[in-house]
């Protein structure tokens, strides 16, 4: 069955078109929408601004094909393939597209949003500018993929691989990202608003001046991350870790650092009015001049800590353990 007639029986009114032969079809402008194409073999074919809204394409072998300017709102393309196609400027929005294999497609301009793509493969694919706002990237492999100045706001990242994708001016406002490795990425100045990182690797990362307050950052690992005037107001920092981390002039008030690990973080003017510090191990950090007013020190260790011109006002210090540290007004404890 070649193009023209299925475009004939189309338009008498047949929709059921699964596991059809149509590679390199011409099938340009084409109006197939509702129509089911499973499994059909679709390689290389011409799809250019065609109407495929709410098309059935479940593993469909779509390589190559040219989708240039193509609606697919809403298509199911679950476990489709779609390596080397051209989707540049095509609509995708609401589109299922579920352990697709993206490898190498171009994306340039196609709207994405409240796509879903859980476990897609991605690797290498350049989404640069793109609209992703509340997309399904759960386990997807976005390895070395361009995600530069992408719009990432609410999306769902949890278990995704990022390992080499170019983040920078990535949104991430409330995004989903527990248990991601970003160590030694550079995510500074970015928007991170509201994110859920809990479980997350940061070890090294960069976040100078990044935007993380009122985040859910549990069990975190940011050791060694350079965390310099980055704002974690309120944000849940339970359990986490930061050994050697800068976090020179961060703000960390109201934060919950309760049993955080900062030993030997330097927290050398930083914010921490009203913070939760319950139990957290502070040995040898040094927190000069820190604004610790109405903190809760409850429990924490605080040995060889430097706390020089820091303010104390309102803290709570009962049951710290302070041997050794350097009190406010410069005198070893």
């Amino acid at each position: 069955m070649d193009a023209k007639e299925i475009i004939r029986r189309y338009a008498r009114g047949e929709r059921d078109f699964r596991g059809i032969n149509l590679v390199r079809a011409n099938l340009i402008e084409a109006n197939l929408i509702h129509a089911n194409l499973s499994e059909s073999k679709l390689q290389d074919a011409s799809l250019s601004r065609s109407h495929l809204e709410r098309c059935f394409l479940l593993s469909a072998n779509l390589n190559g094909a040219y989708l240039y300017g193509a609606n697919l709102s809403y298509t199911k393309l679950d476990q489709g393939q779609l390596i080397e196609a051209n989707l540049t400027k095509s609509d995708l929005s609401g589109a299922q597209l579920a352990r697709v294999n993206l490898q190498g497609a171009k994306l340039s301009g196609a709207t994405l949003k409240w796509v879903s793509l859980y476990r897609a493969n991605l690797r290498g694919v350049n989404l640069c500018g793109a609209n992703l706002n509340g997309i399904n990237l759960r386990s997807a492999n976005l390895a070395g993929a361009n995600l530069n100045w992408t719009n990432l706001n609410g999306a769902r990242l949890s278990g995704a691989n990022l390992q080499g994708a170019q983040l920078s001016g990535v949104r991430l406002q409330g995004a989903w990202l527990n248990g991601l490795d970003f160590s030694g990425v550079n995510l500074s100045g970015l928007e991170l608003e509201e994110m859920k990182l809990s479980g997350g690797n940061l070890t090294g990362a960069d976040l100078t001046g990044s935007n993380c307050s009122y985040g859910q950052m549990r069990q975190t690992n940011c050791d060694r991350a350079i965390l310099k005037q980055a704002d974690f107001h309120q944000t849940n920092l339970k359990g986490s870790r930061f050994w050697k981390a800068d976090l020179t002039k961060t703000d960390l008030s109201e934060a919950d650092l309760h049993h955080a690990d900062l030993r030997e973080t330097n927290l050398n003017w930083a914010n921490l009015q009203g913070t939760d510090l319950r139990g957290a191990n502070l040995q040898g950090a040094t927190l000069q001049g820190a604004n610790l007013e109405s903190a809760n020190l409850r429990g924490a260790d605080l040995r060889n800590a430097n706390l020089q011109d820091a303010s104390l006002k309102g803290a709570t210090l009962q049951d710290a353990q302070l041997t050794g540290a350097t009190l406010p007004n410069g005198k070893i404890y």
